[in-house]
């Protein structure tokens, strides 16, 4: 595109950064701030004993005696009600004999009942009425004692205390009731950095003015459909907070809406402007393909407020969508630190043989990707720079691409993938510690059969190690010491967690965690100086480049929030997107063709793997979890399959459904973070070789991948 255009879409994206870095640190913080309070709570009670009590001033009791007169007077009174009330003649009407003889009988019934039925009973009932005056009396005593002793134990360091306790407290309280309008804002703000970016994920960018436009009409209807549900959804509304939440989204989706209309105006510079014929339709981002299908739908069904409805999802888990923005910021920050080129430096005096090193990458990456939520968060963070390894160490562009590609799909498995979270979340019969348990088997499989293909396709010309380990070691243990910091300091980060807010990174801290610890070793690196790894100031190159600009925190803050802005909005809008589309397979009843168990549970399996593929293939993983858990998990469980090997074989399905054309999300993904130069690069260096060489990004994802899917499925059914 024309650098101008280019220049003024950067500026503007910048221009929302800021906004999305307060929305990101203030879903941190409000996460850091529950785990704040609890430990204050615990603190409070250990420095002052029986804080509970002293939270907030008590209320000064009655005066004991003054109380004591008025409930003496009080039943005195009330005596004498009741016996006018037992006297009193009705001079209104003129009752029957029989009547009047009923009232006297009842008279003499009440009576006996107040006075007793001899002097014993008048006495007994004086006693015990004169015993609960003593009781109620005491009990005044004891609670003008209790505010007395809780007084004086409210002293001016529990007053301070609690103002920072209470201070806490409410905040909490406050991002609890609001933690959907977060949700709202950094969808919003990120598909609008998206879009002015034009990095909406599609199967191939645009390459002219044609299909440019094309795109751009696409997203402007796409987000149209769901701006106008969103305004016939606001009638059936009313709290205010639900009011209030659908003008945010009102709002946001007129501007994206605005915005693609405004592209449409727009004529951008491109080196190859020609027709590109059917082609073009590949340039269409996928979110808006969904968003057309959803729209066309509800519409013609006569259900305009569908699509509002089925996007509210993402507001109902909150918390996990936000935290997807926030694994997808962790992967950011972790591309401006520069551990992860310190853990190459390790392994890079071995010179390992391309195969052999790239296998060492997949398997080693499980254990980030484990932390980053999923495997395509994973591709976006340390894609660019696992190509560059790779590339360096002399491996093939087909197979760099397909390590790449390949780098998150073993750690889905492992604990405190955010996934098996979402799963365990909406389906009761299972647990994230049976899934994370028997996750680790999956992994060790998975593993194992992708260094089995790399050995088996390694280049045998080439030794498995280029140089003996007594040769690399001292260059191996220069790069240990010098890794030695950055892991001291995650370290202090931690163990400070740990002390302070008696928390550990699991599946249900990590998201709030990382970010702070990243932050931290980003602070230590700036004050040892060095440059700052940062995205291209135009925004059309691959990130991945070295600047001499100064290397502080608040730069490299900024640098990840603007890389992960369009990240962030292109993964919510087509996870968004995906539940409409979930709605409308559920709404129109597609999965009623699909049998609700089968007779054979060798039938039930190999029908529900091609259809987790073929979801997988078209849907983000936490929409597809979401449809799955709704359509078609009920189906496995009456099937006989085991939901803890279920839900195995759908992770796994999954991971082959995002590298298997004609979608292959982490594909896609791939190609963003390296760029299109390199795939055109890859395609001319593998003419006139053979089939698999030709395909091997794709034949050797799909290899492992499919394999594993097979035994992970099939292999348990032997022992039913």
């Amino acid at each position: 595109m024309n650098a101008p255009l280019s220049s003024t879409k950067s500026r503007l994206a910048k221009l929302l950064t800021l906004p999305l870095l307060i929305a990101l640190s203030a879903a941190l913080f409000s996460g850091n701030a529950e785990r704040l309070h609890a430990r204050l709570l615990w603190l409070g009670e250990s420095l002052f004993t029986g804080y509970f009590q002293l939270q907030a001033d008590p209320t000064p009791p009655p005066d004991c005696d003054q109380l004591f007169k008025e409930k003496r007077g009080a039943q005195a009174t009330k005596e004498d009600d009741e016996l006018e009330d037992l006297f009193a003649d009705d001079d209104d009407e003129s009752p029957s004999k029989d009547t009047k003889s009923g009232s006297v009988k009842d008279a003499d019934e009440d009576l006996e009942d107040l006075f007793g039925d001899d002097g014993e009973s008048a006495t007994s009932k004086a006693a015990n009425i004169q015993e609960a005056q003593r009781r109620a009396k005491e009990q005044c005593e004891e609670q003008k004692i209790a505010f007395v002793d809780i007084s004086k134990r409210i002293t001016p360091g529990v007053r301070v205390f609690r103002v920072v306790e209470g201070g806490v407290s409410a905040f909490i309280a406050w991002v609890v009731e609001h933690f959907k309008h977060f949700l709202a804002l950094i969808f919003l703000l990120g598909a609008l950095i998206a879009s002015v970016r034009d990095e909406h994920i599609s199967l191939r960018p645009p390459q002219s003015l044609g299909v440019f436009r094309l795109r751009a009409l696409t997203q402007m209807v796409a987000f149209g459909f769901v701006t106008l549900s969103t305004w016939y959804y606001r009638e059936l509304l009313s709290l205010p907070e639900e009011k209030t939440l659908n003008f945010i989204w009102l709002i946001g989706l007129s501007g994206l809406t605005l915005w693609h209309g405004y592209m449409l105006t727009l004529r951008p510079q491109f080196e190859r402007d020609q027709a590109e014929g059917v082609g073009g339709l590949l340039a269409i981002p996928l979110f808006a393909i969904m968003g057309w299908i959803s729209g066309i739908y509800f519409f013609s069904v006569g259900h305009p407020t569908g699509l509002a409805i089925e996007l509210t999802k993402l507001t109902e888990h909150s918390i996990l969508y936000v935290n997807v923005a926030l694994y997808v910021w962790v992967g950011m920050l972790l591309k401006q630190s520069s551990i992860t080129t310190q853990v190459f430096d390790i392994i890079r005096p071995l010179r390992l043989e391309p195969s052999i090193l790239a296998a060492v990458v997949v398997v080693g990456a499980a254990i980030p990707t484990a932390y980053s939520g999923a495997s395509g968060i994973f591709v976006i963070a340390a894609g660019a720079l696992i190509y560059d390894e790779l590339r360096r160490a002399g491996a093939r562009r087909h197979l760099a691409l397909a390590a790449t590609a390949m780098s998150g799909s073993l750690g889905v498995v492992l604990s405190p993938c955010l996934l098996v979270v979402i799963i365990a979340s909406l389906n009761k019969q299972v647990t994230t510690d049976e899934l994370y348990s028997w996750g680790v088997w999956v992994f060790l499989l998975t593993a194992f059969l992708f260094v089995m293909i790399s050995l088996i396709q390694r280049d045998r010309s080439l030794p498995m190690m280029g140089r003996a380990f007594s040769e690399a070691k001292v260059e191996m243990r220069a790069a240990s010491a010098r890794l030695l910091t950055p892991v001291l300091t995650m370290l202090v980060v931690v163990a400070l967690y740990w002390l302070i807010l008696d928390t550990v990174i699991d599946e249900h801290s990590a998201p709030m965690v990382l970010p702070v610890l990243l932050m931290v070793l980003l602070w230590r690196e700036g004050r040892g100086g060095g440059s700052v790894l940062r995205e291209d100031s135009e925004g059309d190159e691959p990130v991945g480049e070295l600047t001499k600009e100064p290397a502080t925190l608040s730069t490299r803050l900024g640098a990840a929030t603007s890389e992960a802005g369009p990240h962030i909005g292109a993964l919510l809008a087509l996870m968004g997107l995906s539940i409409c589309v979930g709605g409308v397979i559920e709404r129109g009843e597609v999965m009623l063709a699909f049998p609700e168990s089968f007779g054979s549970i060798w039938l039930a399996m190999s029908a529900l793997v091609l259809i987790l593929v073929v979801i997988g293939m078209s849907m983000d993983p936490y929409g597809a979890v979401i449809l799955v858990s709704a359509t078609i998990a009920e189906v496995a469980y009456q099937s006989g399959i085991h939901p803890v090997h279920f839900w195995m074989v759908v992770l796994v399905a999954f991971e082959l459904g995002y590298l298997s054309p004609p979608v292959a999300l982490n594909h896609l993904l791939t190609r963003q973070v390296v760029g299109e130069g390199e795939f055109h690069a890859a395609t001319e260096e593998v003419r006139g070789e053979s089939l698999w060489i030709r395909h091997e990004r794709i034949l050797l994802p799909l290899l492992v991948m499919g394999i594993a899917l097979v035994i992970v499925a099939f292999g348990p059914l032997m022992f039913y």
